[in-house]
């Protein structure tokens, strides 16, 4: 064995998990090697949150569980051992300052990833981290069913605990291209089915490139499928020339992009109306008409919608949109009622992984040990991140899980 290529941990991947893992461990006085296969560390992470680096929320614990849904339960351990408080702690300690401007984001200071990313890299100097990149592992090397090191294009590597971190699928621009599924199958653990996550959706419906200049506040999104009642999010959306997007969208892209794959599309009703129901835009409508009795249709739903929209949904009603309300038929004005309360949209497609921000699905947590992180397969292997199958919705919950999880598998030692 080549000693000079010898550690004590080996990590894959420089995302966020990645690195802080590597420099947990460091600081715990292991010999650590991090393998980066672009050549540049954190790519990801850079593009966080358009550049800006929404890091973690100021949710509690349990809440902050909660919004991850399915395998919420396995996060506990990793999240308890390092929560918001202590992420924000310690960047803080590598002279990043951060603050939510809203009370619930947290953001550096300086609203740029280039400063987490730089004090990460002068953390990960300080404390001895070996940094390779343009290193790509295509192995990992396995004896007595421990770990003993990987295998690079161009060298091999020796340890005994192997972190990988290598991401999802999402954004293969920016070097995501699946390689941390590829070798933990290798090693005999269950890949879930991946899906893309938190991206835009493209609807059939055309009627919405017409209202791509407006963004519209307090969205509700159901999915109206008998089996899937329950599915739905509230948010802010933003039409497109294709569909939709926004924060509600990309939060409930990861619900809807399975269910594209088992029906084919996804009908939708969204409540555009900022949680009125039928009721309350009756009446608020009544409101209107006896204070400004002349306005025509279009100018009367001015008061609770954008103009664009206001017409795309008379015309969806059948309505002129500049009609008098006083010319409109019962039948028509109880549909256009219903349709401002719940509007059908339905959903056809994406872009793929090129425009997801994350994977839904990954390395099966069944094995894998929560208050490690380390495989119960492979003795020595670790997991943390994206890699994972968890994923959450926009709000810094993502990244907030990776360095929890990146964390736990650091302290291996």
């Amino acid at each position: 064995m080549n000693k000079k290529n010898t550690y004590d941990v080996i990590v894959i991947g420089s995302g966020a998990a990645g690195i802080i893992s590597a420099i947990i461990s460091a600081e715990n006085g292991n010999r650590v090697l991090l393998l980066e296969k672009l050549p540049q560390i954190a790519s990801k992470l850079k593009a966080t949150g358009g550049g800006r680096c929404n890091l973690t929320n100021t949710l509690s614990n349990e809440e902050f569980i909660s919004r991850f849904d399915k395998n919420a339960r396995f996060m506990r351990d990793a999240i308890e051992a390092f929560d918001h408080n202590d992420l924000i702690n310690f960047f803080n300690s590598i002279g990043v300052e951060t603050h939510a401007p809203d009370g619930y984001r947290v953001f550096p200071t300086s609203h740029s990833s280039v400063t987490i990313i730089e004090a990460l890299k002068n953390k990960m100097s300080e404390v001895g981290v070996v940094l390779m990149c343009s290193q790509k592992v295509e192995q990992i090397l396995v004896e007595d069913g421990a770990v003993s090191g990987v295998k690079t294009k161009t060298a091999l590597f020796y340890a005994k605990n192997i972190i990988i971190a290598t991401g999802g699928l999402g954004y293969p621009t920016l070097g995501a291209e699946g390689d941390g599924y590829a070798l933990a199958s290798t090693l005999g653990h269950k890949i879930t089915e991946l899906y893309p996550a938190m991206m835009p959706l493209q609807t059939k419906e055309q009627w919405v490139k017409n209202c791509k200049a407006d963004t519209i506040a307090k969205v509700e999104l159901r999915v109206d499928l008998q089996k899937h009642k329950k599915v739905h999010a509230k948010g802010d959306l933003i039409f497109t020339n294709s569909g939709i997007r926004g924060p509600v969208v990309l939060d409930f892209a990861r619900e809807v992009t399975p269910l594209l794959q088992v029906y084919g599309e996804v009908p939708l009703l969204l409540n555009l109306t900022k949680g009125m129901n039928e009721d309350k835009i009756l009446k608020h409508l009544k409101n209107i008409m006896q204070k400004t009795p002349n306005l025509n249709i279009t100018e009367l739903l001015k008061t609770l919608l954008p103009e664009a929209l206001s017409i795309e949904l008379c015309l969806l009603s059948g309505i002129n949109p500049q009609d008098s309300i006083n010319k409109i038929s019962g039948a028509s004005k109880d549909k256009l009622i219903k349709t401002l309360a719940w509007t059908p949209l339905t959903v056809v497609g994406h872009d793929g992984f090129k425009m997801a921000m994350i994977t839904r699905g990954g390395v099966d947590l069944g094995q894998i040990d929560p208050k490690t992180m380390q495989s119960k397969l492979v003795n020595g292997l670790y997991f943390c991140g994206e890699i994972m199958d968890i994923d959450g919705p926009c709000g810094g919950y993502n990244l907030q899980w990776s360095f929890s999880s990146g964390y736990l598998a650091g302290k291996l030692s």
